[in-house]
């Protein structure tokens, strides 16, 4: 394409995209966000977690086992090199920040810490439905305790948090030590079979017992012919796997416990880890937690090389379906659990850990989809329609002093009729328009439209007349009698 020199066209013209995984963000999505965001940081704070912020980027290696190879330097992360040859990276998550941060400032710290924080992370890997490159995480942590004591405080900060939130949850609970005791009492011990077993069973839900005993065996072909290679568990084993994940089916956690109690006979780790559990339960129980708020399941498995002792997972209890009416899977929605290696990594000396993170955008995300979205969609300012180039010092006055009292306005800058300013005021969910045409501003008047008491027809309005003949909401009283109408038309949400 040829550029014209008195007026320049440039001959490349980009497509308007977003990079695949990120996602722009409007008004209603980032009200939904703030809105998880205080909610939880104020439970947080409740519990006596203090705030941190880290930096986006950290050096590389000190992403665990994140860290990039010297060949593949944008595996899992997004890297460059800092003028000092050294690799940056984008944040992965807010845990390793907080490891890296211990370390350095641990004589200084009170013992054990406990922080939260919040903000985005970024991760580069493949993106899919719900699955993002960049998403906001918000999470709490206690380092410097190993008593199991402070896993029941992370399950009941996080349950007082979805309850906060108004969100039907539970977090599912187990204990890596469980099963590690539980397969070492079996013989198996390689840790690629090991690593078999473990997605075998996080499998539970999609194919139930009989599909989790395939996996467990030799293999499990699927309706589309293709095969998935077991973990050659021999029969003598498979069983016992199997009575250990059924033992989540239980209606308490005590029962729970019974049942994992009668699998692990044989295993001083697993019986370790039913101590931890039983502790926790005690923890749970003194603070008011629910049985059906918090559920030992024997069936979750998480973080196959970062979690070493107890393990637990939000699960969004609502059904979540799209526009067309179709069901959506949003997985968890929020995770966590016991790290006791991940600040030795700088220190070489062992720091127990623990902690929960809220999936702040999938959380976000579903709730979009449902009628508790709704509780918190962004309203639009109060909108001063524009009738005549004359009177626009009036109209920004007027809007002036709408601010001062304490609410959202402008006036409308475009230069379009009544019907578009209607519309307008509709797409921004104003809760009210106002009108101060030549007969209101002779007599010093203000006319309000309350447009939540008639939203469906306000994009029927063609004209003035048709405007003030028309719905019910529609008031003319004194400017100073015309804020205080509005503070009630804003403040009724």
């Amino acid at each position: 394409m040829s550029e014209n020199p008195e007026n320049p066209v440039p001959s490349f013209r980009p497509e308007a995209r977003s990079p695949r995984g990120f996602i722009d963000k409007r008004s209603h999505q980032i009200a939904i966000e703030r809105h998880l965001i205080t909610t939880v940081s104020k439970v947080y704070e409740d519990f006596g977690f203090e705030a941190l912020q880290t930096p986006a980027f950290e050096y590389a290696d000190a992403l665990g086992k994140f860290l990039p190879d010297s060949d593949r330097p944008n595996v899992g992360v997004f890297a460059q090199q800092d003028d000092d040859e050294q690799w940056m990276a984008l944040r992965y998550d807010l845990t390793a920040p907080l490891a890296r941060f211990a370390a350095q400032n641990w004589e200084t710290l009170p013992k054990p810490f406990r922080r939260y924080a919040f903000g985005p992370v970024w991760r580069n890997e493949k993106p899919g439905p719900g699955r993002l490159r960049e998403f906001m995480q918000c999470d709490a942590d206690i380092v410097g305790s190993d008593r199991p004591e402070a896993d029941a405080e992370m399950i009941a900060l996080a349950v007082a948090g979805y309850k906060a939130l108004d969100v039907p949850a539970r977090l599912r609970v187990n204990n890596r030590k469980l099963l590690n005791g539980l397969l070492t009492s079996l013989g198996v011990s390689e840790s690629g079979q090991q690593l078999g077993v473990l997605r075998a069973i996080d499998k539970l839900d999609r194919f139930g017992l009989e599909g989790v005993a395939l996996l467990l065996g030799a293999g499990r072909k699927d309706d589309s012919g293709d095969y998935t290679k077991g973990a050659q568990l021999p029969d003598s084993a498979i069983q016992p796997v199997l009575d250990f994940v059924s033992a989540g089916g239980a209606a308490t956690r005590a029962a729970v416990l019974e049942k994992l109690a009668a699998v692990l006979t044989n295993s001083a780790e697993g019986q370790a880890g039913l101590e931890d559990l039983t502790r926790i339960d005690t923890a749970l129980t003194a603070m008011g937690v629910g049985e059906d708020a918090a559920i030992f399941d024997p069936g979750i498995v998480r973080g196959l090389e970062y979690y070493t002792g107890p393990v637990f997972e939000g699960e969004l209890l609502l059904e979540t379906r799209d526009d067309k009416g179709n069901l959506v899977q949003m997985g968890s929605v929020g995770g966590g659990g016991r790290y006791d290696d991940l600040v030795a990594r700088f220190t070489g000396q062992q720091v127990p850990s623990t902690g929960f993170s809220f999936g702040v955008s999938r959380l976000a995300a579903a709730l979009a989809l449902t009628d508790l979205g709704k509780k918190n969609v962004a309203r639009g300012p109060i909108v001063i329609i524009a009738f005549s180039e004359s009177d626009m010092g009036e109209y920004f006055k007027f809007a002036a002093d709408v601010r001062a009292a304490g609410m959202a306005a402008e006036v409308y800058l475009g230069r379009s009729g009544m019907k578009a300013q209607m519309k307008y005021a509709d797409r921004r969910l104003s809760p009210a328009v106002v009108m101060m045409g030549e007969d209101e501003l002779k007599a010093g008047q203000v006319t309000i439209k309350d447009l939540d008491l008639g939203r469906d027809l306000a994009m029927q309005i063609s004209d003035n007349k048709a405007w003030k003949e028309g719905r019910p909401g529609q008031v003319t009283l004194s400017r100073a009698e015309a804020i205080n109408h509005l503070k009630s038309i804003a403040e009724n949400r």
